[in-house]
């Protein structure tokens, strides 16, 4: 690694400066929080300004907020990301962690696509690949994704007569049933599954949003149930909530507090 340049390092933490609060800054504000020399400050608001990363805030003299150069860099790295392919490497990382089979999917209609996959080195897995196709009643990423939808959205996808396929005895048939699970994911922001979609496997899940905070996928880690106990699901709910966050991130989801 090269050496680092020290006036575009504090121009960078200046612009990072704006991620907190809301969002708008005054020179001196800035002299506090990176303590610096007025002088160094004046020169590098003068030309981030001037390069359009920040931006004089209306009707208030001398603060400032981010401009129209971040927005623009930042929608041209969202329009160069790869949800399969950024979700194949958050998979590969949770799965080196846990030594489980992790998923991402997304929901089409009542279903869920696996989009990412990475297999468990046990002898003993869950056995599945990527673009298959499962009802997403009977899955914890299913259930993840399901409770992420609006009221008129879940409704029209799965009306109060809808027949929701049996995939084992565990699996949700009612709608209202279903609905009563919905609620408590939202809850706890955490879906789990067990042995709804397969007699011998548990799995959870945990939300993945983008830039806009909208769910978009969810991550899941499946385990034979010879392995899952309540104190292994409780690890891997904290490892896919974990997981599920640094794919929202490389998505470019920013997390409050």
């Amino acid at each position: 690694m090269g050496r680092l340049v020290p006036a575009v390092t504090r121009a960078l933490d200046i612009l990072e400066l704006f991620l907190d609060g809301d969002g708008t800054l005054s020179a001196p504000d800035i002299v506090r929080k990176l303590q610096l020399p007025r002088t160094t400050v004046h020169e590098l608001v003068t030309t981030l300004a001037a390069r359009s990363y920040i931006t004089p805030v209306p009707g208030q003299p001398g603060r400032y907020r981010l401009g129209v150069r971040p927005y623009q860099l930042g929608s041209r790295y969202s329009e160069q990301l790869d949800l399969a392919a950024e979700g194949q490497q958050v998979a590969r990382s949770v799965a080196e962690t846990c030594d489980e089979t992790v998923h991402v999917a997304i929901l089409e209609g009542t279903d869920v696509i696996y989009i990412a996959k990475v297999d468990s080195t046990h002898a003993v897995r869950m056995v599945s690949a990527a673009g298959r196709r499962l009802p997403a009643h009977c899955t914890s990423v299913g259930k993840m994704l399901l409770a992420s939808l609006s009221e008129p959205e879940l409704t029209s996808r799965i009306p109060d007569d809808a027949d929701l396929v049996r995939m084992t005895p565990n699996s949700i048939t009612e709608p209202a049933a279903l609905r009563e699970a919905l609620t408590e994911i939202r809850a706890r922001g955490i879906a789990v599954e067990s042995r709804e979609s397969n007699p011998d496997v548990s799995c959870v899940a945990a939300p993945v949003r983008d830039r806009t905070g909208q769910v978009v996928a969810a991550l899941s880690i499946s385990v034979p149930m010879i392995r899952w106990s309540d104190e292994r699901r409780g690890e891997l709910e904290q490892l896919a909530a974990k997981g599920a966050g640094e794919l929202s991130e490389r998505l470019g989801h920013r997390s409050v507090g």
